[in-house]
């Protein structure tokens, strides 16, 4: 049985992933969604980028889990790259679900030449949060009024220390077992720090038409990736 953690993007807890875990534990597995600190019923814990992959870590190595395919989306990516790095046989597989990935030495921000400077000085504003998204930014994201609400009424303001901290790396990415979900209403192909790595043995790439929230606009067919992506299902 393979035991699924799952970890969503900036602003976003456990909550997000309730569509993709009932269709994982339908098909008999488990399936252990994560809020990180700093966020949803997390929110008053303080956290950085460390601290969030701490929580991943420690809660692999509390339930004593095996087997484990790891999950990050958006943002989670690069706190998830790093502990699967670090978590050694306990996993088979990490999946990127349309998310940045670690490098090692650099922060989420490091990637956002042209953005770089609005988001810190968003997280300054913001009493060192950065503030969820409006419902207008998930237009275009093959996400229906229902499920934009949704997403909007759960978000909370996402740790900016998260976003400028550096990340660690345990060992190389290319290592790793991997699978790259591309969302392509988010961008016809992976960025090239990604497509490096899909030149490798241990890389693949699955691609779904759909937006940067798939947890929300296709469940159904996430969860079937992931099973796949598992070697758990067709």
């Amino acid at each position: 049985m393979t035991s699924f953690v799952l970890v969503a993007g900036a602003w976003l807890g456990a909550w997000a992933w309730d569509d993709v875990v009932d269709e994982l534990r339908a098909a008999g597995h488990d399936a252990h969604p994560l809020t990180l600190s700093g966020l949803g019923e997390k929110r008053d814990a303080p956290a950085g980028q460390q601290t969030h992959v701490r929580d991943i870590v420690q809660e692999i190595e509390r339930r004593d889990l095996r087997e484990v395919v790891l999950v990050g989306h958006s943002y989670a990516g690069i706190p998830v790259g790093q502990a699967a790095a670090g978590i050694g046989d306990r996993l088979a597989r990490v999946v990127f679900v349309d998310s940045d990935i670690p490098a090692d030495g650099e922060s989420f921000v490091s990637g956002w030449p042209d953005g770089r400077a609005m988001v810190e000085a968003s997280i300054a504003e913001h009493g060192g949060f950065w503030p969820p998204l409006s419902a207008s930014d998930y237009e275009g994201q093959d996400l229906s009024d229902e499920q934009i609400a949704r997403i909007v009424s759960g978000a909370t303001p996402h740790p900016g220390a998260t976003l400028t901290e550096p990340a660690v790396l345990a060992r190389p990415l290319g290592e790793l077992p991997a699978t790259y979900v591309k969302c392509l209403l988010d961008g016809p192909e992976p960025g090239a720090d990604v497509a490096a790595l899909l030149t490798g043995e241990r890389w693949r790439l699955v691609e779904m038409d759909t937006g940067h929230w798939p947890m929300f606009s296709r469940p159904r067919e996430l969860a079937r990736i992931l099973l796949d992506a598992a070697g758990a299902g067709g």
